[in-house]
């Protein structure tokens, strides 16, 4: 049942439109994520969630409580909205312990002592910053910092967490360990989290539906497996995960590849068929094969530790394909065939 609901959302900067006519319905309880580029809308649209932009366009609803509307005139302040809120930057006070940092939204809500300790050190617990209670925030690492923003949002009991890009700051580790502390603690909690990031394996590792945007136009609204395996558009396959293009030319019967010629062991569909296209394919996704295939040469060869990456030259073009570290394949300078395990196919640009 949708919970968090945005109707015809829209915010214009001056002549650029940030966010065009945006809707989209989160469950209670959902982890939703908002991914795309730099500059697609993300951000811009959890700050009108949190409350720190007004909408151009449309409504925004929680649960039973509208918290924005134009044609209503009606706007709802950010500390009215009991959302917990974490940031790119920690934003917490170095002035501050980590308890009074934890404790300071609930002395702004004026909360009584009790509950307020109450309040505190349960978060303190539950994001194991116990120990670190009376510490400066200056002392903590990256993510005993993140951890004590996680905390300050847990202890007003939010039924909505909002995230922008909380982990980027953090080094590979910390950061893959730190996205499942924060699935854990929804687990626990029950509450719905709204989650920006560019990352593409965050979303991926976190989420139950994911929002791709461009352009501040939502692009695909899908699970993680959908979004990945079944993209809507050329634009969502070329975002999530890593992504090679052919251009092709075929006259319904033949089909090649542009700028080098070379036949495909493979067709486009049939509104396709007759002119340009292109072929879109992962690179764990195209296996060498024996006789048959499409005909290309080792550009290069590198050792990633768990796989081997090749660049191979299709002509003017050129594929990635990438295979386990113990598989055995050509090497640089060796012709080799293709073959596409679940090609897609879009119109030519």
């Amino acid at each position: 049942m949708s919970y968090i609901r945005l109707e015809d959302v829209t915010r214009r900067f001056g002549a650029i439109t940030a966010v065009d006519r945006l809707n989209l319905s989160i469950s209670r309880g959902e982890c939703f994520s908002l991914l795309g580029p730099s500059g697609c809308g993300k951000t811009t649209t959890l700050r009108m969630l949190a409350g720190f932009e007004d909408l151009d366009e449309g409504e925004i609803h929680v649960g039973d409580r509208l918290l924005s509307s134009k044609k209503s005139g009606y706007y709802l302040p950010p500390e009215k909205r009991d959302f917990g809120m974490v940031f790119q930057a920690f934003a917490v006070w170095p002035h501050l312990s980590v308890y009074e940092n934890v404790a300071f939204p609930l002395r702004v809500r004026k909360t009584p002592a009790a509950e307020l300790d109450k309040r505190v050190r349960e978060a303190l617990s539950h994001t194991n910053l116990t120990d670190a209670a009376k510490a400066s925030p200056a002392d903590l690492s990256g993510g005993g910092k993140q951890r004590v923003a996680l905390a300050r949002a847990l202890a007003i009991n939010p039924d909505v967490m909002l995230l922008d890009e909380p982990l980027s700051s953090l080094d590979p580790h910390l950061r893959e360990e730190m996205r499942f502390e924060i699935k854990d603690l929804q687990r626990r909690f029950g509450f719905s989290i709204i989650y920006v990031t560019h990352d593409q394996s965050e979303a991926m590792a976190l989420s139950d539906r994911v929002l791709v945007m461009r352009l501040g136009v939502a692009q695909q609204v899908d699970t993680p497996v959908n979004v990945y395996t079944r993209p809507a558009n050329k634009f969502v396959f070329s975002f999530i995960g890593l992504s090679n293009f052919l251009d092709v030319e075929g006259d319904g019967t033949n089909f090649k590849t542009s700028r080098g010629g070379l036949p495909l062991p493979c067709a486009p569909p049939p509104e396709l068929a007759n002119g340009p296209s292109c072929l879109a394919c992962r690179p764990s996704e195209v296996e060498f094969t024996g006789e048959e295939g499409l005909t290309g040469v080792v550009a290069r060869k590198s050792f990633l530790g768990e796989s081997i990456d090749y660049r191979i030259s299709i002509g003017e073009q050129s594929l990635r394909v990438q295979k386990g570290r113990r598989s055995t394949g050509p090497e640089p300078g060796e012709t080799c065939r293709l073959r596409f395990i679940r090609p897609l196919w879009y119109p030519a640009d």
